[in-house]
């Protein structure tokens, strides 16, 4: 049924209730985070104050009060980078994360201890960073080989991609929380104890050496106290085009328990069909099985019916009221942080 107007007037009023419906709704949604004038830009072509990133950040004022902007323009910046503690309060946002990357290749197999094998380290609080690539280009037969690692208190990636194979992101310490990131690896290639949200993020697993299993996450939670693990809300996880026609020759997991009380949540997520029915995986033996927290809560997908999930004391298929509880807000206190940051992030269920 069509509408029938009996006067201009009619028309401009509804266009006025239509035009502020829009108004309210863009107003409801998260405000993008802004792109302030940068203190600093780093250009690999020289356009810029410094040609690394390592160079920027030692320019930084010993001391700063607010946020420090570093703006990082199109290019592959081989550098291994440390936001030292002293480095607080940054701001670092580049062209995108497929134009502005931070490359490196140091790994376990040529000598180098985990945290030592990171492309870009972050030690200092409150970091945030948006439209910028971490790659560990090592390769699988180089074993661990950490891309990014995150040892900061309310630290903040936006759009970014995380690529490497084992042992991608090493998410250390602290509040972190993660929105629209593209993240590969292969095993345990999200891993850690800090308590961290992703949000909207693309998990992709890639093809494996052969003989290797597929693991996305090793929570590593060492108390039975405390508020450490990773929450996995709304994320996709994929098989990238290395492992899409060669998924059936490998098995694939959700995660396996790093430490005693390792705890991850996967909920509201869409799972590819090459996750193994039982989702989870031993760390080493029966190690954590009763003490781990693992639960599942409306996720979708081929690969996510629960019906042939492990039967660990541990793992449990939670309902809404306690799926509430690792939502931005009670998990990471978001409310108090993150808001005031001007992030999109969605606090509650999205179902």
């Amino acid at each position: 049924m069509g509408y029938e107007f009996t006067s201009s007037f009619q028309v401009l009023h509804i266009m006025a209730v239509l035009c502020i419906a829009m108004v309210m709704n863009i107003c409801a949604a998260p405000p993008p985070l802004s792109r302030r004038t940068p203190h600093l830009t780093v250009a690999k072509d020289g356009s810029g104050n410094f040609t690394t990133i390592s160079e920027a950040l030692s320019a930084m004022p010993y001391k700063y009060t607010g946020r420090y902007v570093i703006y990082v323009k199109t290019g592959v910046y081989k550098e291994n980078v440390i936001v030292t503690q002293r480095m607080v309060n940054i701001t670092m946002y580049g062209d995108g994360y497929k134009r502005s990357i931070v490359t490196g290749n140091k790994n376990f197999k040529d000598g180098f201890k985990l945290p030592d094998t990171s492309t870009f380290a972050v030690l200092g609080d409150g970091f945030m960073a948006q439209y910028i690539g971490f790659i560990n280009t090592a390769g699988p037969v180089k074993e661990q080989a950490v891309a990014l690692q995150v040892h900061s208190n309310q630290a903040v990636f936006l759009n970014c991609l995380m690529e490497g194979y084992q042992d991608t992101l090493y998410a250390h310490f602290g509040r972190q929380f993660y929105r629209d990131c593209h993240i590969t690896g292969t095993i345990d290639f999200i891993f850690g104890d800090a308590t961290a949200v992703f949000q909207n993020c693309n998990i992709y697993l890639r093809k494996p050496l052969k003989n290797q299993e597929n693991v996305v996450t090793a929570q590593g939670k060492v108390r039975k106290k405390g508020n450490t693990g990773f929450v996995l809300q709304n994320c996709n996880f994929l098989a990238d085009h290395t492992f899409e026609t060669e998924k059936e020759k490998f098995k694939s997991y959700l995660g396996r328990p790093w430490k005693l009380y390792s705890r991850t949540i996967v909920m509201e997520s869409y799972i590819g069909d090459f996750i193994s029915p039982k989702g989870w995986l031993e760390y080493d033996g029966t190690r954590g099985i009763k003490t781990l927290f693992y639960a599942e809560f409306n996720n979708k997908g081929p690969g996510s019916n629960t019906s042939g999930r492990v039967t660990w004391p541990g793992y449990r298929v939670i309902k809404r009221k306690e799926a509430m509880r690792f939502t931005v807000g009670p998990f990471l206190q978001g409310e108090t942080w993150l808001t005031s940051l001007g992030i999109p992030v969605h606090f509650g269920l999205f179902t």
